[in-house]
């Protein structure tokens, strides 16, 4: 796997974009994400962080505004096209298919190889590689599996293509703490790689922990923001102020 040395800036400028006409998830919304940095998205539910990530991945196309990756606006383009452009999405939840095998799941992450399946095979080999725990696995069912190794063949998917920005959707939900904790591990190694990350998370002090600067959306809208040192001394107060507590 190379590392990404080069990964371009991402500017999401005045973002409007929902499900249902003239009612928007995002309405105006403002972020860069610089390269090789860890940037964390945070909000109550329903501030539309998630929708902000498949407006980027491509799933959702904004009604108004730039994503910009680069020096290119990707906003109308459609999702196989911001995977061509190294875009990856990691969402919430578990999105393994279960009747496959781990080898299988994890081949999906290629799909810009498919042309090529010598190349595909030397990637899939690649990810038993550099997650050695799944190799022992490859043949199984995905379902089969517990909650942490799903987890593990989902990252494995999605850096498969070797991606210069990772979209990450929730990814110590239903974790334990130390699986948990060794996924944000994982996200720190990425980054060292020089990728450009941009993490959601219901677990504050997580992404704060690894996050160099962040974003907190309320009501589909910018609300604050900062680099570490902002948020490290706030966050109860914060959490209590989105439980309207």
């Amino acid at each position: 796997m190379n590392a990404v040395s080069s990964a371009p800036i991402l500017k999401i400028a005045n973002v409007v974009a929902g499900y249902t006409a003239g009612h928007p998830v995002l309405r105006g919304v403002n972020l860069i994400a610089q390269p090789g940095h860890i940037t964390g998205v945070l909000g109550p539910n329903g501030a539309g962080k998630s929708t902000l990530l498949r407006a980027i991945a491509g799933f959702l196309q904004p009604s108004s505004g730039r994503i910009v990756l680069g020096d290119e606006d990707i906003a109308a383009l459609p999702p196989h096209r911001h995977m061509e452009r190294r875009i990856a999405l990691l969402p919430q939840g578990r999105s393994t298919f279960p009747e496959l095998t781990v080898a299988e799941n994890i081949e999906l992450g290629g799909w810009t190889m498919r042309g090529d399946r010598a190349r595909l095979r030397q990637a899939v080999e690649a990810m038993f590689a550099r997650y050695p725990h799944l190799r022992a696995l490859r043949d199984r069912p995905a379902g089969s599996l517990s909650g942490g190794q799903q987890r593990a063949v989902e990252i494995a998917r999605l850096v498969i293509g070797d991606p210069k920005v990772l979209l990450i959707d929730e990814p110590s939900v239903g974790l334990s703490p130390i699986v948990a904790a060794q996924v944000y591990r994982e996200l720190e190694a990425l980054k060292a790689e020089g990728r450009t990350i941009l993490l959601v998370d219901q677990d504050v002090r997580a992404a704060i922990k690894i996050a160099d600067y962040a974003y907190v959306l309320s009501s589909g809208r910018n609300d604050i923001e900062g680099d570490r040192s902002a948020f490290e001394g706030d966050l109860g107060v914060m959490v209590r102020r989105w439980l309207g507590v």
